[in-house]
């Protein structure tokens, strides 16, 4: 894959974040944090797998829950939450925005809302109208990223999508993993790998 097209897959071009200025793509510190985010869960297994990576490195993320899944399994979102982590509202089935009517995904956040108490919000896909920010940004803080591991990708060549979101961490970054079926084979080679490297670079981790 041309650089260029490697670039784009991973990272957010900064015209896009100039044009949404009103979402939050990054965190301006002058200290070197990153803040990890985890998307889709909580899931039994994995989320259980990523509290104890995290916890082996002292770091807090903000997990993007699905209403859903808190229902499944609220004892999980319990141990999130007990374990210092932040959480917030990534829908309550999933639902992407530019697919679904605003009416039917309002109502479905704050379903959500229900069962996660945040003014966090994520969209699914990252995929949300202007219309619907502007009405959502009233109540959520809207957290986009800086940087994809794209973990959820089968054909993820996992080794060379480690060496290259390492090289581009920076301070104030807002880094995607997901604690997902999908992602959890690519997840057990990403995370341990990439914890230890921020790690011995002198990063920390932070919860938004």
């Amino acid at each position: 894959m041309e650089p260029t097209k490697v670039m784009l897959k991973y990272t957010i071009p900064s015209f896009v974040s100039y044009l949404w200025p009103s979402l939050t793509w990054k965190v301006n510190t002058s200290d070197k944090v990153v803040y990890l985010t985890f998307d889709d869960g909580p899931h039994p297994e994995i989320t259980t797998y990523v509290l104890d990576i995290l916890k082996e490195f002292n770091a807090l993320a903000t997990f993007f829950c699905v209403g859903d899944n808190v229902v499944k399994y609220p004892h999980i979102m319990s141990k999130i939450l007990l374990d210092g982590h932040q959480i917030g509202n990534h829908t309550q089935h999933h639902l992407s925005g530019w697919k679904t009517q605003n009416q039917l995904y309002f109502e479905d956040i704050s379903e959500a809302a229900i069962h996660i108490n945040s003014n966090l919000f994520r969209p699914p896909y990252g995929q949300i109208t202007p219309k619907q920010a502007n009405f959502l940004k009233q109540r959520y803080k809207i957290i986009m990223w800086s940087l994809l591991t794209c973990d959820y990708d089968k054909k993820l060549p996992v080794q060379k999508a480690l060496s290259f979101i390492k090289q581009q961490t920076k301070k104030g970054d807002i880094i995607v993993f997901h604690d997902s079926e999908k992602a959890y084979h690519n997840l057990k080679q990403l995370l341990p790998d990439y914890l230890a490297h921020l790690t011995k670079e002198g990063f920390k981790f932070a919860a938004l």
